[in-house]
């Protein structure tokens, strides 16, 4: 994972005109000294610049108004459903040190939620890309549709985490709420149905961090490049449907 806007040049589309400035004065210290630093990169630098000069005119003809962040909001059954199917992590921003640590040594997250409306319960299926492996998990989350928020259970069936949701159909994105009574573990990830970000969506983000009380310096990206849980989502998928398969083969 990494921090914007250094990090995630074409997701960090929030450039002040002191940040441009700041880059471009970088990258003429880098050309005084080339023989001390590597070409790629002076590359990097310079096609960072260009991307935020070709962005200005866009940037400049746009009057975002504040983020409608209306935490609480019922959840319907047609919420739920749109829910279902596969999301991929965009990123997340959190104030605790210790868990954004955490959070910056996984590469990448996808996941699938399932909805089964009898139990008011989601089957959630996660892949997690980390130190170059993927790793699979599944949980089961519960929902309050009065106050809209979901919950994950513990090992021994207790809530062990409240999330506030806000659904983002506009964008097809959704962000979680966590841990908003505590300035000093609250945060808030954004995931969506493309791993990638729109300029509007990461403004509607920007303003969500801020909106909360936190700093855009606390927001972590994902890199998709180098995501490694395709071939483990091939297999799975293919074993799920093996067995649906089998109960309809045994009732024939």
């Amino acid at each position: 994972m990494q921090q914007v806007p250094w990090g995630r040049p074409l997701l960090g589309v929030h450039f002040p005109a002191c940040t441009l400035a700041l880059r471009i004065h970088r990258l003429w210290i880098h050309s005084t000294a080339t023989a001390l630093v590597p070409l790629s990169i002076l590359s990097m630098e310079l096609h960072t610049v260009l991307i935020m000069l070709s962005l200005l005119p866009l940037l400049e003809a746009q009057n975002p108004e504040h983020a409608n962040i209306n935490i609480g909001d019922p959840i319907t059954n047609e919420t739920l459903s749109w829910l279902s199917g596969k999301w991929f992590f965009i990123g997340a921003a959190d104030s605790d040190p210790d868990y954004r640590q955490e959070i910056q040594k996984v590469q990448t997250v996808f996941f699938y939620l399932t909805l089964n409306l009898i139990n008011d319960t989601m089957e959630l299926r996660e892949y997690h890309t980390k130190d170059d492996h993927c790793v699979y998990n599944s949980n089961l989350l519960g929902f309050q549709r009065e106050n809209g928020t979901l919950f994950k259970y513990g090992e021994e069936g207790e809530v062990e985490t409240l999330l506030h949701l806000i659904v983002l159909k506009k964008h097809g994105a959704i962000m979680l709420f966590f841990g908003l009574k505590d300035e000093k573990k609250r945060g808030l990830s954004l995931s969506a149905r493309k791993p990638d970000m729109t300029l509007e969506l990461w403004e509607v983000f920007q303003k969500a961090v801020t909106h909360v009380g936190m700093d855009e310096s606390e927001i972590i990206f994902v890199d998709w490049k180098k995501d490694r849980c395709s071939e483990q989502e091939k297999k799975q998928l293919e074993l799920e449907k093996e067995t649906k398969k089998d109960p309809e083969e045994g009732q024939a």
